[in-house]
């Protein structure tokens, strides 16, 4: 159970974040209201109102540091990799911070999948993902059109590998299922060219 807070205490975001997974768990998506996240973290629903704009934004909270997190994994790797390298190291990046807490993935993953307008935003959130990858790939010199296609190549992978991670079949180390995924891409690929 989340512990209520005073209204001031710091990390309003992250509380009302965590209050409303709590509530989605016991309760459900659907049945869960603005006011009762505001409760359950100690704040009003006018600050719930602050920070979200509606009970769905809660479950897309952090992109923006998701987002910084890939490019910036991607701008980091080193000089002489390829693009298809440097979107890997970017999952490699994601993949570890999700570990942090698969419960928390899972539960998430389980609350999108059962509503068709959560699915809808989840992919809008993935091309805005693969839009800013392509941009810094495009940074590092990639042209278009290999920085668009690495980039939404690499959100496949990961939405592949992470489908298998969620479904608990084999491994439940992420970063290696999509160390694999790649692997499986260049081999696919490689074979492609047999053909």
């Amino acid at each position: 159970m989340i512990v209520a807070m005073g209204r001031w205490a710091p990390d309003a975001s992250g509380r009302l974040a965590q209050a409303a997974m709590a509530l989605y768990a016991e309760q459900g998506f659907e049945k869960t209201t603005a006011a009762e996240i505001a409760a359950r973290a100690g704040l009003t629903e006018r600050t719930f109102f602050r920070h979200f704009a509606d009970k769905r934004e809660v479950l897309f909270y952090g992109n923006d540091s998701l987002q910084d997190m890939l490019t910036g994994a991607i701008a980091g790797a080193p000089p002489d990799a390829t693009a298809m390298d440097a979107v890997g190291a970017a999952l490699q990046v994601t993949g570890a911070m999700i570990e942090e807490s698969p419960d928390l993935a899972r539960l998430r993953n389980e609350i999108v999948s059962a509503n068709a307008e959560l699915r809808e935003r989840e992919l809008t959130k993935m091309a805005g993902l693969a839009a800013a990858m392509a941009g810094a790939l495009r940074e590092r010199g990639v042209p278009d059109p290999a920085a668009s296609l690495a980039a939404e190549t690499g959100i496949a992978v990961f939405r592949v590998a992470f489908a298998r991670w969620i479904s608990g079949a084999g491994q439940s180390d992420l970063p290696a299922i999509l160390r694999g995924s790649v692997e499986q891409l260049r081999s696919v690929l490689a074979g492609a060219g047999q053909a």
